[in-house]
C-alpha cells in the first residue's frame, strides 16, 4: 500500500472511536480495543495502522489535545489514571458549552449498551468506507465520508447526542469530532511536510463591502454577495483539494451546500448519501445553494513547505474563475444581443478591468520557524517572543499570550503530588501563533498596491468607474443619449432585467447583474432541475405586507384587473416572499395564483416613469394611481403598502472572539476549571486550595483550535439554517447574505421588530422563560423552533450558537420601495454604525426614511443596562419580555394597531413633551396620563407609560423627550391602517 496524507487522515480518524465517552470505562477491550481497532484493520490491513504513521499520529494527538485540554496525571507504576480523574459518562453525562461555560447535565445513560454502541458504531463508519481502483480502499474518499457522514447520528434512539458527544469526559467543552478534526489535520500537515512543520494559513478576499455596495437593485445586491461567497469558496477549495476540508478550521464547512456538491460531483462520494439535503431538493431559490454563507476569509493548518504554492495556486484558482465567469456574462449579452461573437474590444476590456480583482491577502506562521521543540523539556519561545514583539512594542513583560498567567502556568511542567498533571508541547502555544498570523495579515491587508488601468471613456452607469464594455472602442466616446441609437451590444437588453433603460456597464458590474443567470444555469446543470432564479424587488417585499392580508380573507379581483395579471403571469414569474409563495401553492385556487402577478405589474408600470417622454411618464402616473385607487377600494380596504424593510446584523466584538485578546478578549475566555466535569473541580478545589494548581483552576483558558472550531460551527449554523428559517419561513422576507455572524435581508414591515429580535435571540440561543408568552408577543409562530441555554433545536436538529455570552448589534432601515437602493444601503451601515456607537454594542438602531422627507433615527440596547435592569436574557421570565426595549416597542405597536388605543397619542405627546419639567417623576406621570386617557382608561397602558419615561432616562439621559418622540413615531408608523393588523395585534396583547 502506498502510503498518502489521506492514510494519515485515516489513522488519526480510528486512533479514537467517536463512541469513545460511551464506552470508557465500562468496556474490557478498552476504547482503543473496540471500534477503532476494527476499523484500522478494515482500512490498513492486519496489524492495523503502519508503523509509518502511528508516531505521526500521536503526535498529532498530542498536540490537538494539549491545545485544547490539561494532560491529568498518570499512575506511573501501571499508567492508570487516579481514581479521582476518572469520569464515567454513563454515570455522570455533563456538557459544557464551550463558549458560555454553561453546564448541562444530561443524569445517567446506563439504559446505553456497551457492546450495542460499538456494533453500532462500527457499522457506521464501515459503511462509510469506499472502495479503490485497484485498492480495497480509496483514501481519499474514505477520509472525506468519514469528515462528512462520521458525526450524523447512525441510530434514531441516539438522537442528538451523538454529534455532541465529549472528546473528553472530564473537559466535556468540545466535542470527539472537533478532536477527530485537529488530529486528522495536524496528522496530514507533519506527513505532506518534510520537517514534520505545521503552519498556519489565512487567505482574505476583497473589497467586500464596495464591491456588495455598488448595486441598483437587489439582484446585484444578492448577486454582489453571492459571488463573493462562490470566489471564497474557490480559495477554500484549493486546500480542500489537497488536504481535506478538516483542515480548514475557520470556517466550518461540514454540511455547506457547495462543499457537498463539490463531495458528491468532483470528489465521488455516493450520491444516496446527499438524497435528503435541502440542496438537492428544493427547485426555486429557497434552494441553500442560493444562499450567500460563506465569508471571505479563511484559516487553515497546511504543511509549511506548501504555503507559497497554496497562496498561488489560490491566486490564480481564483482570478481565473472570475473571468471565466465574466466572458460567460458577455456570451449572454451577445447572445441577447444576436453578436455572433465576443468582440475583441470587450474581452480586452475584461482583461484589463478585471486584473487583480478580487484583492487577495495571505499570511502564514510556521510553527517549526518560531518554536523549538524539544524532547522532555517544554518548547523554547525565545523566535517566537521577538515576532510578537513586533507587534506588541509596548511594555517591560513578555508580550501577547506569552505574557499571560495561563502561560506563566503552561510553559512548564504542572507537578501535582508527585506527577505531572501538565506537560507543555508545541500545540500549546497556538493562541500565540494565531495571534501573529492575525497580526501579520492585518499588516498585509494594509500596504496594498494598486496597478493603474486607465479608463478614456465613459464609465459604468452602475459603478461609475470603469469604462462600460463596448464592442467598439469609439462607442465609448457616445454620450449617453446617443448609445441607443449606435447599435451598442447594451442596445437589445435596455428594459430588461439585465439593463435598465440607459444602463451599459463595466466587465466587474456586469458580470454581477448577469451572475443570478449564469448560477441559475450551472445549478440546473448540476443537480438536473428546474431551477429558477428568483429575485423578490423592493416593491414585491412591501406589497407583502397587504398581500398577506387580502390571504387571510381574499375578495373577488375585479375583472381587468384578473385578465392583465392573468395574462402577465404566462409571460413571467414574480418572485414572492417563501412564507407567501408557500401560502399560495398549498392555497391552488386560481385566483390567489393570479395575484403572484401583482407585483410583477406594478413593477412594469412603475418602470415606465423613467422614460424620456414626459406623456408616457404622465400616463403611466395615472394609470398607477388608479390601479392603486382600485386595490384599496375594491381588493385590499386599505392603501397597498409601499415601505419595505432591510435588516444588517453584525456579532460584537467577533475578532476579540477569535483572539481572545486585551482586558474585552479576557472577559470571553472562561477560566480553566469552568470548562471540567463539576466532580474534578471539586475534588482538585478540596484537595488543592492554593499553589501552582489552585492558580491553574482561576487561570482564564486561552483560544484554542476547538474553540474557533466550535464558534465557527455556531456561526456555520446559525447562517446556514436558522438565520433562514427566521428572515423566510417564520417572516416574509428575503435573506441577502448570512456569512456567520453577518446577516443581510429585506423583509416586509410588519414582520420587522418580530424578526430583528428573533434574530438576535437565535444568536445566542437565548430564550425567556414562558415561552409562549414570549412567542405570542413576536406573534410569528414557530412551531418546532425551540431556543434555550445557547442551543437551537429546529427540523429536529439541535444546533449549538454562541451562547449567552455573545452579543449581537442590528440596523434597519425603513424605506419607500421607490427610494434609490444605494442611499438606502448607505442609511443601512449607518444604522448599523450607531446600534455599535451610540447603542454600545448588543443594541439595535432604526432609522425610517419618509418618502414625505426626514428622517426618524431610533438607537437602544436590547437589554436596560444596569442599574434598572437584568442584563441577561436567561433571568428574565416571559412576562419581562415585555418590558425589554423592543418588547415595550412591539407591544407598543401592538396597541396602537388595535381598536383600545388611539394613535393620537403619539401626536398629543409630541406637542406637551417640549414643555414637560425636566425630570423622571413629571416625565413619567405625564406618559402615563396621556396612554391612559388615548386607552379609556386601560391601567396596563398607563403603567406602560411609565416604563416608557423610565426606559429614555435609562438609554438617552441627555435626551429622554427625543428618545420618546423617535420610539413613538416608529411604533405609530407601523401601526398604521394596512400595515398591521388590529385584530391580530389584539390577539397579541
Amino acid at each position: 500500500m502506498a502510503l498518502t496524507h489521506w492514510h494519515a487522515k485515516l489513522a488519526a480518524w480510528t486512533h479514537d472511536p467517536a463512541e469513545k465517552a460511551l464506552v470508557l470505562l465500562r468496556d474490557p477491550a478498552g476504547h482503543e480495543g473496540g471500534t477503532a481497532a476494527v476499523l484500522q484493520e478494515a482500512i490498513f490491513g492486519h496489524p492495523g495502522i503502519p508503523a509509518e504513521l502511528r508516531d505521526i499520529v500521536a503526535k498529532a494527538d498530542r498536540w490537538a489535545s494539549a491545545g485544547d485540554r490539561p494532560q491529568w496525571p498518570r499512575d506511573e507504576r501501571d499508567g492508570r489514571y487516579p481514581s479521582w480523574a476518572q469520569i464515567r459518562f454513563d454515570e455522570s453525562a455533563v456538557l459544557i458549552h464551550p463558549l458560555s461555560g454553561e453546564q448541562y447535565d444530561l443524569s445517567k445513560l446506563t439504559e446505553i449498551d456497551p457492546g450495542q454502541i460499538k456494533e453500532v458504531s462500527t457499522a457506521h463508519f464501515k459503511s462509510l468506507i469506499q472502495p479503490g481502483n485497484g485498492e480495497p480502499v480509496d483514501a481519499r474518499k474514505t477520509a472525506l465520508a468519514f469528515w462528512r457522514f462520521g458525526p450524523e447520528s447512525p441510530a434514531p434512539e441516539l438522537a442528538k447526542l451523538w454529534d455532541l458527544l465529549p472528546a473528553d469526559t472530564r473537559v466535556p467543552d468540545h466535542t470527539i469530532w472537533a478532536h477527530l478534526d485537529l488530529t486528522s489535520a495536524y496528522a496530514s500537515a507533519f506527513y505532506a511536510d518534510p520537517n514534520r512543520n505545521p503552519a498556519l494559513f489565512t487567505v482574505s478576499l476583497g473589497p467586500v463591502q464596495d464591491f456588495i455596495a455598488q448595486a441598483r437593485t437587489t439582484s446585484d445586491l444578492w448577486a454582489g454577495s453571492h459571488l463573493l461567497s462562490r470566489l471564497a469558496w474557490e480559495a477554500i477549495r484549493v486546500v480542500c483539494e489537497r488536504l481535506g476540508p478538516d483542515a480548514v478550521l475557520f470556517p466550518q464547512l461540514r454540511g455547506v451546500p457547495l462543499v457537498d456538491l463539490w463531495l458528491r460531483d468532483d470528489m465521488g462520494l455516493p450520491p444516496e448519501r446527499f438524497a435528503d439535503c435541502d440542496w438537492v431538493k428544493h427547485k426555486t431559490d429557497a434552494n441553500p445553494l442560493f444562499a450567500a454563507a460563506l465569508p471571505n476569509r479563511f484559516v487553515a493548518l497546511v504543511p509549511a513547505a506548501q504555503v507559497e504554492k497554496l497562496a498561488d495556486d489560490i491566486r490564480q484558482r481564483v482570478r481565473e474563475c472570475v473571468k471565466t465567469q465574466a466572458r460567460r456574462a458577455l456570451d449572454l449579452l451577445c447572445r441577447r444581443a444576436d453578436r455572433p461573437a465576443r468582440p475583441e474590444a470587450a474581452e480586452t476590456q475584461i482583461a484589463q478591468q478585471l486584473e487583480g480583482f478580487p484583492e487577495i491577502h495571505w499570511a502564514a506562521v510556521e510553527w517549526g520557524a518560531l518554536i523549538e521543540e524539544r524532547s522532555g523539556q517544554p518548547p523554547a519561545t525565545e523566535k517566537l517572543e521577538e515576532a510578537m514583539r513586533l507587534f506588541h512594542p509596548n511594555g517591560n513583560g513578555k508580550p501577547g499570550f506569552l505574557g499571560s498567567e495561563a502561560w506563566k502556568l503552561l510553559s512548564r511542567e504542572l507537578k501535582v503530588e508527585g506527577q505531572t498533571f501538565f506537560a507543555p508541547n508545541p500545540g500549546v502555544l497556538y493562541p500565540a501563533v494565531y495571534d501573529v498570523l492575525d497580526r501579520t495579515q492585518a499588516a498585509a491587508k494594509a500596504v496594498r498596491t494598486f496597478a493603474q488601468s486607465p479608463q478614456e471613456g465613459y464609465r459604468c452607469s452602475l459603478c461609475g468607474e470603469r469604462e462600460w464594455l463596448s464592442d467598439e472602442r469609439k462607442l465609448l466616446d457616445l454620450p449617453p443619449g446617443r448609445r441607443q441609437e449606435s447599435g451598442s451590444l447594451w442596445a437589445a437588453v435596455q428594459g430588461t432585467s439585465l439593463a435598465r433603460k440607459g444602463e451599459h456597464l463595466c466587465a466587474p458590474c456586469t458580470l454581477k447583474r448577469f451572475w443570478p443567470n449564469l448560477f441559475a444555469d450551472d445549478m440546473r446543470d448540476v443537480l438536473g432541475l428546474k431551477l429558477t432564479r428568483y429575485v423578490v424587488s423592493t416593491h414585491t417585499m412591501a406589497l407583502g405586507t397587504s398581500l398577506e392580508r387580502w390571504l387571510d380573507n381574499p375578495v373577488p379581483l375585479p375583472i381587468p384587473l384578473a385578465s392583465q395579471l392573468e395574462q402577465l403571469i404566462e409571460e413571467d414569474t414574480v418572485a414572492l416572499p417563501r412564507k407567501l409563495a408557500l401560502r399560495l401553492h398549498k392555497a391552488r385556487h386560481e385566483e390567489l395564483l393570479m395575484l403572484r402577478g401583482l407585483p410583477l405589474f406594478m413593477e412594469r408600470r412603475k418602470e415606465n416613469l423613467a422614460s424620456d417622454d414626459p406623456n408616457e411618464r404622465e400616463q403611466s402616473r395615472e394609470l398607477l394611481d388608479s390601479i392603486e385607487k382600485e386595490l384599496k377600494e375594491t381588493v385590499f380596504g386599505h392603501k397597498p403598502e409601499a415601505y419595505y424593510a432591510f435588516i444588517l446584523m453584525d456579532g460584537d466584538r467577533m475578532g476579540v472572539w477569535l483572539s481572545g485578546q486585551g482586558e474585552e478578549g479576557k472577559a470571553y475566555l472562561l477560566p480553566f476549571e469552568t470548562t471540567w466535569h463539576p466532580r474534578i473541580r471539586e475534588v482538585i478545589g478540596q484537595r488543592h486550595p492554593s499553589g501552582d494548581l489552585a492558580d491553574y483552576r482561576k487561570a482564564r483558558r486561552p483560544v484554542s483550535p476547538a474553540r474557533h472550531m466550535a464558534i465557527s460551527a455556531a456561526l456555520n449554523g446559525y447562517a446556514l439554517h436558522l438565520a433562514r428559517h427566521i428572515v423566510e419561513d417564520l417572516g416574509k422576507g428575503k435573506l441577502i447574505y448570512a456569512g456567520g455572524d453577518d446577516v443581510l435581508a429585506m423583509v416586509s414591515v410588519d414582520d420587522l421588530l418580530s424578526v430583528m429580535l428573533l434574530l438576535r435571540l437565535a444568536y445566542s440561543g437565548v430564550f425567556p422563560d414562558c415561552a409562549n408568552k414570549a412567542w405570542k408577543l413576536l406573534g410569528l409562530g414557530a412551531s418546532g423552533f425551540d431556543l434555550r441555554r445557547g442551543h437551537v433545536l429546529y427540523n429536529d436538529r439541535l444546533y449549538r450558537v454562541m451562547g449567552h455570552k455573545a452579543t449581537a448589534s442590528m440596523g434597519a432601515v425603513i424605506a419607500h420601495h421607490q427610494a434609490p437602493l444605494g442611499y438606502v444601503l448607505r442609511q443601512l451601515r449607518e444604522a448599523e454604525r450607531r446600534a455599535k456607537s451610540e447603542g454600545g454594542r448588543d443594541a439595535f438602531s432604526i432609522s425610517l426614511l419618509k418618502r414625505s422627507g426626514g428622517a426618524i433615527h431610533l438607537t437602544c440596547p436590547w437589554l436596560e443596562r444596569e442599574p434598572r435592569a437584568r442584563s441577561n436574557w436567561e433571568t428574565l421570565s416571559g412576562s419581562d419580555v415585555e418590558t425589554t426595549p423592543m418588547g415595550q416597542l412591539i407591544r407598543l405597536r401592538n396597541s396602537f394597531a388595535g381598536e383600545g388605543f388611539s394613535r393620537r397619542a403619539a401626536y398629543l405627546t409630541h406637542g406637551w413633551l417640549e414643555n414637560i419639567p425636566a425630570n423622571p417623576e413629571s416625565l413619567a406621570s405625564m406618559l402615563a396620563y396621556q396612554f391612559a386617557r388615548q386607552s379609556g382608561g386601560d391601567e396596563v397602558l398607563e403603567t406602560y407609560g411609565r416604563r416608557l419615561a423610565g426606559l429614555a432616562y435609562t438609554v438617552k439621559p441627555g435626551d429622554p423627550e427625543g428618545f420618546i418622540r423617535d420610539f413613538l413615531a416608529v411604533a405609530e408608523f407601523l401601526a398604521r391602517e394596512g400595515r398591521f393588523q388590529a385584530d391580530t395585534a389584539q390577539d397579541r396583547r
